[in-house]
């Protein structure tokens, strides 16, 4: 007689029903009398081929691991040679086991690999996989070939060495081409669990590993780069064309629906974004794919968790929802978790968590929502099959998802409805952290609001304030874009205590919400500016100042690799010996020069600044707001500090927002306009009719290109439009002030000079940079390498324009002067060390001065 499942504890006892458990439901034994599975309906359209994204991971891993080891090659040649010799003091013992020569065992083993294993292949009938493993082989090959010429050409010389090995009194540099195509075919073909070929396949090659190694026939860096990009070569190779689906279809869906105590009858897919892709792909094979369709709870369902859905019809008349969660989807939400969490600050770090865990975790979430009197579906068992974890759950009434709601039926109660739910989690310390308009549902019972919470996967039990915190303001921000910012403020202040209320304003940020909210946030931009002014009407004593929740960014990310990437250039290509010299030969008074220079400049945007101020402003202010603007820089894109902090300035001293704008946009375009007449000065001054030109005729050619480009876009329409577009506004704001500054010579010859002092102290600078370097060139030329480059650098928006700075005035000195590229870049680096990251403490001093003193 079977053990009583989960459905017939339920049958003959309702109460127990409401305490089956996630450990008793998992694994249930079979129902007897199951529907024959012929008679099962299975309304899907199959995926049978998916790109599983560890294979994505795996080819970023490889490609990083190629690096690494290159980099270990080229900086740690004792290590990995003490490595390799360790492991050759067992040569001699190797020679005496061995009874065939290493080139035989070599050469059988890279004929016999590909043999075995496609010859299982082809015996199995699997075409594609024979020709996977044939493209991937190819691949490998070429890739390897790549390496090996690019280092031999390109590398330095200690790369090459630390890739090579002694053989006939030369040094040679090995990277093994068979390994790569051996490691790319094996890995193309499948895991070695699955067939025995591959298994003993990859043994016979680690077997040979260790011989070549041992008989020092290959570096051990090589032998790792030959192995990491057959191994890129046959990830690759399996992510593009997919590998055979494991996820639980069909009859196996079937059997895992009974493993968890149901007998099924039918059982409909939920059409989601997969779906729609394989009905085309049947379309193009002439096949009629079959007509999906779900209820509007359904669909949110499979919106809000990105996983497979299925309505389910049993032999008893039950009318349930199936969760099918596989493996390979799993992986990417609990990499995005994975990543939010380590980007956001105060929120629980995340590991990446097995299927079976994720599921189990998912089940608790559930359980403890309904416990604490959260409205959810009850969960009613839980199963596994294949690569696929099957959670079984009621389905909440006729309930229709916040998406699909007009907002005349967001009534006040349906509100307030909303918010206790939330509350009853909150109360319970659960919170959901993914709150979206797919997991608000919304039902009438005898004309009363009944509103579910669903999608838990991504919530905590025994949250932390702040995730609660976030619930809050994902919701109010949601209903705000459906019902306006007082109204969802209104409400839910009518459930909400007042703190709970007051603490969501720092949080009042698109990286609080959901991707979902945010992508509605697009379209609705006022509405979280709208519900700060709502609350601190509501609250005048109320936070609203955003709180730093991002440790870092895009731009962050984007500046640190911009900036390792450059080093790594400068690093690998130049010339260290030429360095030394110049740096042997160097002064250290000039660089005390150059960042004297560099101080000099706050005083020259000062005088700008108060020459078109239109209040009147002490120098010394004004100097102590442009040094603060160093230490902002650290944060924004060059040339946006100054802006910024010379706003707030004048609108702390009562000027209008509109007029503050105006005289900032107007000391921006001076600066602008004074530095491309002191070059054009400096170019007539400098030169004579006899003299060479400062830069070479191929500049100049570039520089004559670029013009003729940019008129020649200015002739299309669209480009026209753009650009005025983009300038009419900063011309039609700083117009008015430009006439009243007219009106007064003596203040812009007070703002030219100031410009002219601070253009001409950096350009000084650069060239006091040089000579501290032992480093000469005509002024011309320097103003030239200053102002293009630093131009050129700061239109990439990287905060200071760090890395882009630099590698500008470098390329731009090596191109107008000739120098060394090596000693260029030793210049353009110690030039923005003494101008840019030494005054980054005068500035952090400056700016807590100011803001002590309320200037800003």
């Amino acid at each position: 007689m079977s053990a009583p499942t989960p459905a017939r504890r339920a049958a003959a006892d309702p109460a127990v029903a409401d305490d089956v458990d996630a450990a008793s439901a998992i694994d249930a034994v079979d129902v007897t009398g199951p529907t024959p599975d012929d008679q099962v309906r299975i309304d899907d359209i199959p995926a049978t081929r998916v790109h599983h994204p560890s294979d994505l991971i795996g080819m970023v891993v490889s490609a990083v691991g190629v690096v690494l080891v290159m980099v270990a090659a080229t900086y740690a040649q004792h290590t990995t040679a003490g490595v390799a010799e360790d492991v050759q003091g067992f040569a001699t013992l190797l020679q005496r086991i061995l009874f065939i020569p290493v080139q035989v065992l070599e050469g059988l083993v890279t004929l016999a690999v590909p043999l075995l294993v496609l010859g299982e292949l082809a015996i199995r009938r699997l075409g594609r996989q024979v020709l996977e493993g044939l493209a991937a082989a190819t691949v490998a090959l070429v890739l390897n070939f790549l390496v090996f010429e690019l280092v031999q050409e390109l590398g330095s010389e200690d790369l090459v060495h630390g890739l090579s090995i002694r053989h006939g009194g030369e040094w040679v540099l090995t990277v093994p081409g068979y390994l790569a195509m051996l490691a790319a075919l094996l890995t193309a073909v499948g895991p070695r669990d699955r067939r025995r070929t591959v298994m003993w396949s990859w043994n016979l090659v680690w077997v040979v590993v260790g011989v070549l190694l041992i008989t020092a026939r290959v570096s051990l860096p090589g032998l790792l780069i030959a192995l990491l990009a057959g191994r890129l070569a046959g990830q690759a190779v399996r992510y593009v064309s997919g590998i055979q689906s494991a996820r639980a279809y069909g009859t196996s869906l079937v059997a895992g629906v009974r493993r968890a105590g149901f007998d099924p009858v039918r059982l409909t897919r939920v059409p989601d974004d997969t779906t729609d892709a394989e009905a085309e792909r049947l379309l193009r094979t002439g096949a009629e794919p079959p007509h999906l369709d779900g209820e509007p709870e359904a669909r949110a369902l499979t919106r809000s968790t990105r996983h497979r859905v299925y309505q389910m019809s049993t032999s008893t008349g039950d009318r349930l929802d199936v969760l099918v969660i596989d493996r390979d989807r799993q992986v990417v939400g609990s990499l995005a978790r994975l990543w939010r969490s380590i980007r956001m600050r105060g929120l629980e770090g995340r590991s990446v968590m097995p299927l079976r865990q994720a599921t189990e975790r998912a089940a608790l979430l559930s359980y403890a929502a309904r416990a604490a009197g959260v409205r959810t579906p009850k969960l009613l068992s839980i199963a596994e099959a294949d690569e696929s974890m099957l959670l079984v759950q009621e389905r909440p009434g006729h309930a229709v998802p916040l998406a699909d709601l007009a907002p005349e039926q967001l009534t006040d109660q349906v509100l307030r409805e909303i918010w206790a739910q939330l509350q009853l989690a909150h109360d319970a310390g659960i919170a959901h952290r993914a709150l979206t308009s797919d997991v608000v549902l919304v039902d009438a019972v005898v004309g009363q609001p009944m509103v579910w919470l669903t999608g838990w996967e991504q919530g905590d039990v025994a949250s932390s304030e702040l995730a609660r915190r976030m619930d809050v303001t994902q919701l109010i921000a949601l209903l705000a874009l459906r019902v306006g910012a007082a109204r969802a403020l209104e409400s839910a202040v009518a459930v909400l205590p007042d703190s709970d209320i007051a603490a969501i304003g720092p949080l009042l940020q698109t990286v609080t919400l959901p991707r979902e909210t945010r992508d509605e946030m697009r379209a609705h931009k006022p509405v979280l500016a709208e519900l700060r002014t709502a609350l601190v009407a509501r609250m005048p004593e109320a936070d609203v100042e955003p709180q730093q929740l991002v440790r870092f960014g895009a731009r962050t990310v984007f500046t640190i690799v911009l900036t390792v990437g450059a080093i790594f250039v400068i690093l690998t290509t130049v010339n260290v010996e030429v360095i030394k010299d110049a740096l042997a030969e160097g002064d250290w008074r000039w660089s005390a020069l150059s960042f004297a220079l560099g101080l000099s400049t706050f005083v020259g945007a000062a005088i700008a600044f108060v020459a078109f101020s239109p209040v009147k402003l002490s120098l010394w202010r004004a100097t102590l707001v442009q040094t603060a603007a160093s230490f902002v820089a650290l944060a924004a894109p060059a040339g946006i500090g100054p802006a910024a902090l010379n706003l707030r300035m004048l609108t702390k001293r009562g000027v209008s927002t509109s007029l503050s704008a105006a005289t900032v946009a107007l000391v921006q375009v001076s600066q602008f306009v004074v530095t491309l007449g002191l070059l054009l000065v400096l170019s007539i001054v400098s030169g004579t009719s006899e003299s060479p030109l400062p830069v070479s005729p191929a500049v100049l050619l570039v520089i004559g290109i670029v013009a003729a480009l940019i008129a020649t876009s200015l002739l299309i329409p669209k480009v026209r439009q753009w650009v005025l577009s983009k300038t009419m506004p900063t011309v039609q704001q700083m117009w008015p002030r430009l006439i009243e500054v007219l009106s007064q010579p003596w203040r812009l010859a007070l703002a030219v000079a100031g410009n002219l002092a601070m253009t001409l102290g950096y350009v000084f600078a650069f060239d006091a940079a040089m000579h501290a370097l032992g480093q000469q060139a005509s002024l011309v030329q320097i103003a030239l390498v200053y102002l293009t480059g630093n131009t050129a650098g700061a239109m990439v928006p990287t905060p200071g324009g760090v890395g882009t700075i630099e590698f500008a005035l470098a390329t731009a000195l090596t191109g107008v002067t000739g120098i060394n590229a090596g000693v260029a870049g030793a210049i353009a680096v110690l030039f923005r060390v003494l101008t840019y990251w030494l005054r980054i403490p005068f500035g952090w001093a400056a700016m807590r001065y100011l803001q002590k003193v309320g200037d800003l």
